[in-house]
């Protein structure tokens, strides 16, 4: 009745567990779809993971930065044509970082930027244009480049910005007012616009070297879903193919930063991992099953008492095995080298033959029992015994042992 009992509950805590589980693993099913980071690492709508890998087979090197931003283009060939690409980061960037992606722009060599969103207007000061989000609510239709072509529509447009100088006091509280000039262009390129006319995307040719600088009003026109679905595949990849050699996606703003260990990681992809949340079912189920086997159902069972057998039995038991076997001379001369090992003293080792021993033990035995005991064992040593002779054997060498053991 308990063992059926536990079972039941068993059996009610997996299915409550499975259930649970279930129920779980559909809510975080695909966190990917609810993140919105325009990440080069994630593949759900709002990452940039296909651009990324469009790239590479493309034949253009990827590279995803993980390290601070002074330490970005560390081992990058300055001779190769690179783009820096940020698209909208979590956090906004600081008068520093944006007087070190604005000296790197206008370094001879130096890469190109792609920048995107709201979060790097402040950077985009530098060239002479801002972020507007006020449509956040109402988004705004793209204007097809070629009509009939669709395109995802953006919650932000660019903006001219007057002045030739832009100062940051954001950091002046524990630092320094940081600024920069506004970059002369040679040449601005609209590259899209939305259907009333404000821009959306372009590219400013510098006039103090040979480079350029992309300016997009929301990273959608790069996502995995608009990349998929729209025109905007084909605008993404003319953006980098065949102007650049290496991309670098800046990925620590994204929360990709190297920071970490291997437990945390672990237990975040498991948070949101339907494999992950089977591996916790599975160690709950186990857990469980371990606890149920560990406690007692019911009072304390008293242990089975175990007697060891006399050496007698031992001798009688060894006797009617090998009787069995049909070796009743052998059974006779083991159970006679048995008890010459038993009566010699202790650490001295048996030598020469044992039926001489025999003889002797019979010759120099005083007590009665003894000596017949004796007598009997030379008697059943001739060859050819019966069954009957090993069991008259054994309890021979057990009287010759009670009478002769100290």
């Amino acid at each position: 009745m308990q063992s059926r009992t536990s079972t039941a509950l068993g059996l009610g805590a997996l299915t409550l567990l499975v259930a649970l589980g279930a129920a779980l693993g559909r809510r975080g099913n695909n966190p990917a779809e609810r993140d919105p980071r325009p990440s080069s690492y994630l593949a759900g709508p709002a990452g940039v993971r296909g651009l990324a890998e469009a790239l590479l087979r493309l034949g253009i090197a990827v590279q995803r930065s993980r390290r601070p931003l002074r330490s970005l283009l560390t081992g990058v060939d300055s001779a190769s044509r690179t783009a820096v690409v940020l698209l909208n980061p979590d956090e906004g960037l600081d008068g520093s970082e944006i007087q070190l992606l604005a000296d790197w722009s206008a370094q001879r060599g130096g890469p190109d930027l792609v920048l995107a969103g709201l979060q790097v207007s402040p950077l985009m000061h530098c060239f002479g244009y801002g972020v507007d989000g006020r449509m956040s609510v109402d988004r705004l239709p793209v204007r097809p480049p070629v009509p009939g072509e669709s395109w995802p529509e953006v919650g932000a447009v660019l903006a001219a910005r007057g002045g030739s100088v832009v100062a940051d006091s954001s950091r002046l509280a524990d630092a320094t007012i940081t600024s920069c000039t506004v970059v002369e262009a040679r040449a601005i390129d609209t590259l899209l616009v939305t259907r009333s006319g404000r821009v959306a995307a372009l590219r400013i040719h510098r006039a103090d070297r040979d480079g350029s600088i992309t300016l997009l009003a929301d990273p959608v026109l790069l996502e995995n879903r608009a990349v998929r679905e729209t025109a905007a595949g084909p605008f993404a990849l003319g953006l980098f193919v065949g102007r650049y050699d290496r991309v670098i996606f800046e990925e620590r703003s994204h929360g990709f930063g190297e920071a970490g260990s291997l437990l945390s990681a672990t237990l975040e992809w498991s948070r949101h991992s339907p494999w992950g949340w089977g591996a916790w079912q599975f160690a709950i189920v186990g857990l469980l099953a371990l606890a149920a086997g560990a406690v007692r159902f019911g009072p304390v069972r008293p242990a089975i008492p175990r007697a060891r057998r006399s050496p007698l039995e031992h001798v009688r038991a060894l006797a009617t095995a090998l009787a069995a076997a049909r070796g009743h001379d052998v059974a006779i001369g083991a159970m006679i080298r048995g008890l010459r090992r038993r009566l010699l003293p202790a650490g001295q080792r048996p030598q020469g033959d044992w039926r001489a021993w025999l003889n002797h033990l019979l010759a120099n035995t005083r007590r009665a029992r003894a000596r017949e005991a004796a007598q009997t064992l030379v008697t059943l040593t001739r060859p050819g015994q019966s069954p009957n002779g090993v069991l008259q054997a054994a309890n021979a060498v057990e009287d010759v042992w009670e009478e002769m053991h100290p």
